[in-house]
């Protein structure tokens, strides 16, 4: 559990990889992952042939088996939804060498390889918290899947009591997991390409596999062995939405002036890049020159209200606004405007310069209005 614990750790902490806005999947994506796979002890229980000869010579029909540390791949093929809500399906596929086996009359080490792959169903949620941290964006993901995993012991052996236990055999059996991650956009290299890190729960229900045992004390025979299925895994990887709009460059002096006349109205506007609350060394320059001013004529108020555009949701977009609204607030103070002559207003996509449809992107409406009253 510890080591688990410190592989999330690691995985959470090499995340930032590029200062790129997280969006909504919205279309077809694809995807793949690797990683380390961590499968369970399991329980183990003789039953046939096999468990009655155990029984029969005083011994115990069940037993556990362990497993070392591998690894585990997985590909998806999915659909985003434009929500947070997203449906894949998702090839996987496990690997562990088997450590050992105990009961049965004794304990000792075993060789061989447990394998498991199958195909899931996956649904999962994308939330929009706008999480930013030192520049870089996250949007963190649950989801949970079922579907069909079929479990391999390949020549799985152990000697116990001078004979030996040999299960071989596959056995299908509905399977589910649990999933929770992280995704960072890589636009800087393709519009809809991000890296992803997850943590994942994928259980089966009890697999049936053909066992045999002989020599020692032992009787030759053969039976079936019951064996639980339980994997954590942490994997990176790679997700590509398709047909998705990048990012519009930076817009440094809009159509409209950056800066209206300071009479009759004294309004200034602020401009952000998209999903962006951080302030240009433009947008610097026309607060300075605001502070500068309030101070020139009979100002007895500054009104700073924030707007979005209208991509994303109006949730989200309020925030958005809020968060521009204090930044330029924040700068005004710097520049020597005192807070208490200052008004404080987020008005999200509600009051758009330019009117758009619902989702589209337009720099006009990213903005902060300054009015010295």
């Amino acid at each position: 559990m510890s080591l688990r614990n410190t592989l999330l750790a690691t995985t959470l902490l090499a995340l930032p990889i590029t200062a790129a806005q997280a969006q909504q999947v919205n279309g077809l994506y694809i995807g793949a992952g690797a990683g380390v796979n961590w499968l369970m002890d399991a329980d183990l229980s003789a039953t046939g042939q096999l468990g009655q000869s155990l029984a029969a010579g005083g011994r115990s029909t069940r037993g556990d088996i362990s497993f070392d540390m591998a690894y585990v791949g997985v590909v998806s093929l999915g659909y985003g939804f434009g929500n947070g809500v997203r449906a894949e399906l998702e090839g996987s596929f496990r690997e562990n060498e088997v450590d050992s086996i105990s009961g049965f009359g004794g304990t000792t080490n075993a060789t061989g390889k447990a394998r498991s792959y199958g195909v899931m169903a996956n649904a999962l949620y994308d939330f929009d918290l706008g999480l930013n941290f030192g520049g870089f964006s996250f949007q963190p993901y649950v989801g949970v899947g079922a579907g069909y995993v079929w479990r391999e012991f390949d020549n799985v052996r152990a000697n116990v009591l001078g004979g030996q236990v040999r299960t071989d055999g596959t056995d299908g059996r509905f399977a589910y997991q649990a999933i929770a991650g992280a995704s960072v956009p890589l636009t800087a290299w393709a519009p809809g390409l991000a890296f992803t890190a997850e943590y994942r729960f994928m259980g089966t229900l009890e697999h049936k596999l053909d066992t045999s045992s002989g020599g020692g004390s032992f009787t030759v025979s053969r039976g079936d062995t019951r064996s639980e299925n339980y994997n954590h895994s942490i994997l990176l990887g790679i997700r590509y939405a398709f047909g998705q709009t990048p990012p519009p460059a930076p817009v440094v002096a809009p159509a409209a002036p950056v800066v209206a006349a300071p009479a009759p109205a004294r309004t200034y506007l602020v401009f952000f890049d998209f999903d962006r609350a951080d302030l240009t060394d433009r947008a610097r320059q026309i607060i300075a020159d605001a502070a500068q001013n309030s101070g020139r004529v009979q100002t007895t108020r500054i009104e700073v209200a924030g707007h979005a555009d209208r991509a994303g949701t109006p949730q989200y977009n309020q925030r958005l606004s809020e968060r521009r609204a204090a930044a330029v607030a924040s700068e005004l103070e710097r520049q020597g405007v005192a807070r208490g002559n200052i008004s404080v207003q987020a008005f999200g996509e509600s009051r758009p310069l330019v009117a758009t449809a619902d989702g589209v992107r337009e720099p006009q409406n990213r903005r902060v209005e300054i009015v010295l009253r």
